[in-house]
């Protein structure tokens, strides 16, 4: 993003003040109403308190402006996944907050918070945040790619080369997606 698009503010967007260099999401150093769009990829899931990051959206956001995650998915597979590939992250479906408690950048995360928050609670947030809905959410097909590459922390499986391959399989599984999909996609909309 850095290289393609300079103009771009692009840092590492956490929810801690223990990285000089990133932006903390739950209270960002940006001007009221000047930012046209976020784009999240796996680090929504590491916010401990998820509501201060709403209320920033709602702050920083333009009008018409809007936030693009990327996030752990909750369909059987990410979750017998997610539950066994990081020992460091949970992912528990049924805890009870929204708020989860961290002990350090990568440590504490409930890798199913974009699913709490969005799925199983989207009533409450949208009585909490009615300045902000969400527009779109889309099951990513890229699964058997994640997996292959190593995702962001292991070491890759196959060569670049089978990838056509790997994308015609996706296309073949596409009816199971729902079950074995391991990330998803929230847009959410500044609308007032």
């Amino acid at each position: 993003m850095r290289h393609s698009y300079p103009e771009v503010l692009a840092t590492d967007i956490v929810a801690t003040e223990q990285l000089d260099m990133a932006l903390d999401a739950e209270a960002m150093s940006l001007d009221d109403h000047s930012v046209r769009a976020f784009y999240g990829q796996n680090c929504f899931h590491h916010f401990p308190h998820p509501d201060r990051f709403f209320t920033e959206l709602e702050r920083t956001l333009k009008i018409g402006g809007g936030t693009i995650l990327i996030e752990p998915f909750h369909g059987p597979f990410a979750a017998f996944l997610y539950k066994r590939l990081f020992k460091s992250e949970g992912f528990d479906m049924h805890f009870p907050s929204w708020e989860t408690p961290s002990s350090g950048p990568m440590n504490g995360a409930n890798q199913a918070l974009s699913y709490i928050i969005f799925v199983r609670d989207r009533q409450a947030f949208e009585s909490k945040y009615p300045g902000l809905e969400i527009v779109h959410q889309e099951i990513c097909g890229n699964y058997l790619r994640y997996l292959v590459c190593g995702g962001l922390n292991f070491r890759q499986l196959l060569p670049d080369a089978l990838i056509p391959v790997l994308k015609v399989v996706e296309k073949l599984l596409y009816p199971l997606r729902r079950v074995l999909a391991l990330h998803h996609i929230v847009v959410i909309r500044r609308t007032s």
